[in-house]
């Protein structure tokens, strides 16, 4: 049976000159119908001027909690090299619960240097990082199965990224929802590997929610455009389909016409 299609936004949490551009962000991404609010883990702007005004993600994302009621809020995604692996379950469970339920825990590798460099962290190599948050996935679900009170509910694990080897085994192995940055024409390939992984570990690859950003990371296109890439990827399987949003605007119209395609399927 098919996954109903969702629409997410990820309010990158960059640009803005005060906070308040961005609660209002996310009071018109619930108010338009928007199915879940992202933001990032990173320190510094990916975009546009490096050095522009930039907040943090996990602060921003219990403020979220407490803000909205209905949308689903998470990280796309959280950077696992940042806090210890039982910390951030906590942190997890503690957001999870101020929202009543609503987080999406996603977590990757990381692979930004600057953050690393300037907030005292061992970069390392990709395969290094891989290899720790291996380590680490275990060690968040039995923090999560010890904390009092528990979690409101199994809190869904997203895990990004398209490594062939490591990244898609760990999706098969850990993940409720897998992100991709693939393409209509990339996809299918992605898919199928991860297919293999779920095979190999005894998973029904049908129980991953499979995730795609839209248009790029900047640059979005019309949006007849990228209503075209959100049909070609949702008849590919692909349920969950994200658009981004910068500082200091976070214009939403791309993201309120995908809304209204979303209702019509």
């Amino acid at each position: 049976m098919a996954r109903p299609i969702r629409i997410a936004v990820q309010l990158q949490p960059q640009h803005a000159a005060h906070y308040g551009a961005i609660r209002d962000a996310v009071r018109r991404c619930e108010d338009s119908g928007v199915d879940i609010a992202f933001n990032w883990d990173h320190f510094f702007p990916l975009y546009g001027d490096r050095d522009g005004p930039h907040f943090e993600c996990w602060t921003m994302l219990a403020a979220w909690a407490e803000q909205t009621s209905r949308i689903q809020i998470g990280a796309l995604v959280s950077c696992n090299s940042y806090r210890n692996p039982e910390l951030l379950a906590d942190m997890a469970r503690t957001v999870d619960h101020i929202g009543d339920g609503r987080l999406i825990l996603g977590i990757g590798a990381g692979w930004k240097h600057r953050d690393y460099r300037e907030y005292g962290y061992e970069f390392g190599t990709a395969g290094s990082r891989l290899d720790d948050l291996a380590g680490a996935l275990p060690r968040i679900k039995s923090r999560l199965a010890q904390l009092n009170p528990p979690p409101t509910r199994t809190i869904p694990l997203l895990i990004g990224g398209g490594g062939e080897r490591k990244t898609l085994r760990l999706v098969a192995e850990h993940a409720d929802m897998w992100h991709s940055f693939a393409d209509a024409d990339s996809y299918p390939h992605k898919a199928a590997v991860l297919a293999q992984h779920c095979a190999a570990v005894g998973r029904d690859p049908d129980t991953i929610e499979h995730s795609a950003a839209l248009g790029g990371d900047q640059t979005h296109g019309t949006v007849a455009e990228l209503l075209a890439e959100a049909d070609a990827l949702s008849r590919l399987g692909v349920s969950l389909l994200t658009i981004g949003s910068s500082g200091p605007d976070y214009d939403l119209s791309a993201a309120e016409a995908l809304c209204r395609w979303r209702d019509q399927q």
